[in-house]
């Protein structure tokens, strides 16, 4: 299972001001469904609305739908650099319109000051799945798993190449509920040393290893 993430080009930043206080929101399209998006990856309308329920359910229903500044390297959520609580996710059509709150919390509060002073952000989903390629055209398999529906990045319209290099360069798997990084790297590292009568052994060792993580 690879981390996933798909930039918003169309997500607005709103400033309302109750009781003299400035109240900071996003909201626009967070998630589509049923087209070929910029990263040339496809998501199933029915997959997209099982995890937008069950994030809704266990998220947002109980203000824990947090969103972090940046480009964060696994799929969960660090509570440090947390700016953000996503309120909503409402189905249009294929299309999902979310509303986030920038909240006052030290990443929040860079936020704020950005917006304040004119910068152009982004806002990229993150989640993990596996992916299959039909005709020229990969699709989002069942096993998705939405991490979080916003994240605010300074680079919304970076190239995918750079965009798959942070993000799907590791692989992650579920060890007791808990979701661990599979170094695939390191792994290739080993075979490519070991010598010929310890290949075998090797590769044993890291099987075996690999089973522990299942």
């Amino acid at each position: 299972m690879k981390l996933i993430s798909e930039e918003v080009q169309n997500a607005e930043y709103l400033i309302e001001e109750k009781n003299g206080k400035k109240e900071y929101k996003i909201k626009g399209v967070f998630l589509q469904s049923n087209i070929k998006n910029k990263n040339g990856r496809v998501y199933p309308r029915e997959i997209l609305v099982r995890e937008v329920n069950r994030y809704t359910k266990e998220f947002i229903n109980k203000n824990r739908a947090f969103g972090e500044l940046g480009h964060p390297d696994g799929p969960t959520v660090n509570l440090e650099r947390v700016c953000h609580m996503v309120k909503s996710l409402t189905p249009d059509g294929d299309n999902f319109i979310g509303e986030a709150k920038i909240m006052d919390t030290p990443y929040g509060k860079i936020v704020k000051g950005l917006i304040d002073e004119g910068a152009q952000l982004g806002v990229s989903s993150r989640g993990m799945g596996s992916i299959i390629n039909r005709n020229g055209i990969n699709f989002v398999k069942d096993d998705f798993y939405l991490a979080t529906a916003a994240d605010i990045v300074a680079d919304p319209s970076a190239p995918d190449a750079f965009v798959e290099g942070i993000m799907e360069s590791r692989e992650w798997t579920w060890d007791n509920g808990i979701l661990k990084q599979v170094d695939l790297e390191a792994w290739k590292q080993q075979v490519r040393a070991a010598k010929q009568r310890s290949l075998e052994e090797t590769k044993l060792k890291i099987f075996e290893s690999f089973l522990k993580k299942l």
